[in-house]
């Protein structure tokens, strides 16, 4: 009986196998991705609670029936009329008592941002909405890693085109209203997400004072986001930190029954499929929505079906690398 010929790897076939080692290393099931997880579960919960708690705090400093006289102050003398803005941006202050190095005692405020916005004013301020939408934008293609990937290659195109698409998407860089309305952007904030307030449009121009109790409750709000940016990073550190191994001990492996041990050893489903041209996207096939997707289509698909498919997974193939 003749030995059955051995798989020899190469660059591609290795970029193969790695996808598959880190698709399996992102399940559900792993602790990284079940903290990150239960931390946006976590932030969609407290989210509608400290609005609610603002819109009271704001109501008992500004009264409904004062932003109505404001309002119709607005409708008769226009801008004279005064100024009142529909915002999703807040600041809150708690007095205390400090003590200084002299050992004097002195009053000062510490404060504390709310904004119900999905990525602020600022880019540097959109890595909540990036570790919010994590899994949908590498569903779509796109790749929601990049800042962490290459946060020391700025000045490499890859990044602004990773950054131009993600963008794109979640409605950062949609100039035209309506367009933005269907986007997540938009559709965060809506008018659901925003409260009349009176005076300067600012944020910062307008403090309401609170006691510890609810300053301490809107802390939450920021912990909550703070905690689904974190648990993003950890994961991506997490897996970022076994493909780099990974890579390097690919690069030692010459045949596939090499890369296959180390699956076994490791409890990695893997087989030669992944490096068969006609399933190069095998990867993607790991995913639960894909393979079910491939499974129930009882029919012959069409050649622009095939090719449909064979897009969207490699797609996401490059995505994840």
């Amino acid at each position: 009986m003749s030995n059955q010929k051995r798989v020899r790897l190469n660059a591609e076939k290795r970029k193969a196998i790695a996808n598959v080692f880190q698709s399996w290393w992102e399940r559900e099931d792993c602790t990284m991705k079940q903290k990150h997880n239960e931390a946006i579960e976590t932030f969609n919960l407290v989210k509608p609670k400290i609005f609610k708690l603002v819109n009271e705090v704001v109501r008992f400093y500004q009264p409904q029936e004062d932003v109505d006289t404001v309002r119709a102050m607005r409708l008769k003398y226009n801008d004279s009329g005064g100024d009142l803005h529909h915002d999703s941006c807040f600041n809150f202050k708690l007095p205390i008592t400090k003590v200084d190095d002299k050992g004097d005692e002195y009053e000062t405020n510490e404060e504390i941002n709310i904004d119900f916005s999905l990525g602020g004013s600022y880019s540097a301020d959109r890595n909540f909405a990036y570790s919010y939408y994590r899994d949908e934008l590498k569903a779509k293609g796109l790749d929601p890693d990049f800042r962490h990937k290459w946060h020391d290659e700025k000045r490499n195109p890859r990044y602004y085109d990773c950054e131009s698409a993600v963008d794109k998407y979640l409605g950062f860089s949609s100039d035209n209203d309506v367009n933005r309305l269907t986007t997540h952007r938009g559709q965060w904030e809506s008018d659901d997400c925003k409260i009349w307030v009176i005076g300067s449009h600012y944020c910062g121009g307008r403090q309401f004072k609170v006691n510890e109790e609810t300053f301490k409750m809107l802390a939450t709000y920021n912990k909550a986001k703070e905690d689904v940016i974190s648990t993003h990073e950890k994961l991506f550190s997490y897996v970022e930190n076994k493909m780099q191994k990974l890579r390097l001990g690919l690069k030692a492996y010459n045949f596939f029954d090499q890369a296959k041990k180390l699956a076994d050893n490791l409890g990695i489903p893997l087989n030669e499929s992944v490096l068969n041209e006609s399933s190069s996207m095998a990867l993607s096939v790991y995913s639960p929505e894909n393979l079910a997707s491939l499974l129930e289509d009882k029919v012959e698909q069409t050649r622009e079906e095939k090719i449909a498919i064979a897009k969207k997974l490699l797609q996401e193939q490059v995505a994840i690398n």
